[in-house]
């Protein structure tokens, strides 16, 4: 039987670990709250983003956070051009091409990550996922608590970017009704591009937490977007509130799982929450119904 103090350690460090998952989550929910559709290449990007932070810190030996803003901005731009010049013309409008799409740039860029990278595993150098803070009778992870505030903190920005901006007013017009929209003389294309690039950005940010805790390898990223989507669904797709919330309340049960029924089977209890939400509330915690 586990004493308390462990019990709460666990979760404690599920909520540190899920703020992550969220970040993750978030730029999927992002995505299919405004363009409609799930982004096959979410994972694919994010294993992308963890190879440029393990280059840019070890290869030209940055500081791992001092990563983030500048990839940040990279994959900002990165979002935008792909979605403006790749996924938007090649679907041609069409929902199903775009799903299509994106999973064919997905198995495009593993391909070339596998050619550039191989298959090996990568980690950064250094002990950074040993360095621990005393919390009482805890034991936390110094990179996860900072994880878990900048994921935080990334969330409640973006909140407040879609709440009180002009172009989160407009994305939240294009994502509500895209024809209307375009009648008021919002360029939808510009706000699907951007929407996609804030996508990105959040990968880019999450994989700069990752990494001083986790490795890279070119199939990495789809762990994290099968959690991602659970995510998604389960606090509501297209809610950024929810998404938070929901990888707060996923990292939890992954952490209890892992302590209860053992670390192989840490994540069964995600999929079990998974099946009960779709059965007892399609529309997740925050989502609307049809």
């Amino acid at each position: 039987m586990y004493t308390p103090s462990i019990i709460a350690e666990a979760v404690v460090n599920g909520l540190l670990t899920g703020a992550v998952y969220a970040l993750v989550a978030l730029g999927l929910t992002l995505v299919y709250g405004v363009l409609h559709i799930i982004n096959f290449a979410h994972g694919a990007l994010l294993t992308c983003a963890m190879f440029a932070v393990w280059a840019l810190s070890d290869g030209l030996g940055l500081n791992v956070y001092l990563t983030i803003p500048p990839l940040a901005v990279l994959f900002l731009c990165l979002g935008y051009g792909l979605q403006r010049w790749v996924i938007g013309p090649a679907s041609h409008g069409d929902d199903g091409n775009t799903l299509l799409v994106t999973l064919g740039l997905s198995i495009a860029i593993e391909n070339g990550l596998l050619a550039a990278f191989h298959a090996d595993t990568r980690t950064l150098s250094g002990d950074a996922a040993f360095d621990v803070v005393e919390l009482g009778p805890m034991l936390l992870s110094r990179p996860r608590l900072i994880g878990f505030g900048v994921a935080v903190l990334v969330a409640v920005l973006l909140w407040a970017l879609l709440a009180g901006t002009d172009a989160g007013k407009a994305i939240r017009a294009v994502a509500k009704e895209k024809m209307g929209a375009s009648l008021a003389g919002i360029d939808v294309r510009h706000i699907y591009a951007l929407t996609f690039g804030l996508g990105c950005a959040c990968l880019a940010v999450a994989a700069g937490l990752l990494m001083p805790t986790f490795y890279v390898n070119p199939r990495v990223g789809n762990a994290f977007v099968l959690v991602a989507f659970t995510i998604v669904v389960l606090g509501g797709m297209g809610s950024v509130p929810g998404a938070l919330l929901g990888g707060l309340l996923i990292g939890v049960v992954e952490s209890l799982g892992g302590l209860f029924l053992g670390e192989s089977l840490g994540q069964a209890g995600i999929f079990v929450l998974f099946i009960l939400v779709l059965l007892l509330r399609p529309a997740g915690l925050f989502g609307a119904r049809a």
